[in-house]
């Protein structure tokens, strides 16, 4: 298959399109329903406990937390895995990993990407034969594959995508959009929060993703940094948390 045939307004292909809505559906094994982000510490402890503190929490997550980082690494991740860069790409999951502001986090990255990368190998191999693909390959299977607990689902994600020959526009903008649709359905089981809040609060968060994801394309990796500190006290204080529904 050739890499342009087909390819719609955004430059994905159409099977590309069917892939990318399917590995950000919610229902894509790589147990993200388990995961708050430290969310729900924020509920425990009463800072979160409408939809307006909710999407001002999710917000700077998105905008000084992990969504920007994260969001710049798949950019700088994807054009490496694009063009083979093996040594490139392993050093940007070093980096992702190192990121990590708790053990908890860790997990929630590593565990999520291990996942990822292991249902797209089993699932989705890549229609085209390209170096992306190929390091694709050489990555999840064989002596030289990425060992247990070395993924980040950034770099996961990026890495599949550039397999699959899709541009970073639409992946980065479909990655965002996923993590916050997470944070919200977290909030809805564990403030509780109505299910129609929970979209209201979705929808005023889409113009921040397609910003931040328009930003990570042209971003240096000097760029990468956050100042989410409260995210991210939250999620050391949700280790020790009493009762917890997730994971993180």
């Amino acid at each position: 298959m050739t890499r342009d045939a087909g390819l719609t307004g955004d430059g994905l292909a159409p099977g590309g399109l069917h892939a990318l809505l399917a590995w950000m559906s919610p229902s894509f094994p790589v147990g993200a329903y388990t995961y708050s982000h430290g969310l729900e510490w924020a509920v425990e402890e009463g800072t979160i406990n409408d939809a307006a503190t909710l999407l001002a929490w999710i917000v700077g997550v998105l905008r000084h937390g992990a969504g920007r980082s994260d969001a710049i690494l798949l950019a700088h991740g994807l054009r490496a895995a694009t063009l083979g860069d093996e040594t490139a790409f392993r050093d940007l999951l070093d980096l992702s990993l190192a990121l990590q502001p708790s053990s908890e986090r860790r997990l929630e990255a590593s565990a999520q990407g291990e996942a990822f990368a292991s249902a797209v190998a089993a699932a989705w191999a890549p229609p085209f034969d390209t170096a992306a693909s190929r390091l694709f390959a050489r990555l999840t299977s064989g002596s030289e594959a990425i060992p247990r607990g070395g993924w980040s689902y950034a770099l996961a994600v990026s890495a599949a995508a550039a397999a699959w020959g899709m541009p970073a526009a639409p992946v980065a903008t479909a990655f965002l959009h996923g993590f916050a649709a997470n944070l919200v359905s977290a909030a809805v089981r564990a403030v509780p929060l109505g299910q129609t809040d929970g979209q209201r609060v979705l929808n005023r968060i889409g113009d921040t993703t397609l910003a931040l994801a328009a930003e990570a394309l042209d971003a240096p990796l000097s760029e990468i940094g956050g100042c989410a500190f409260a995210a991210d006290i939250a999620s050391m204080n949700h280790e020790t948390q009493y009762t917890r529904l997730f994971r993180s």
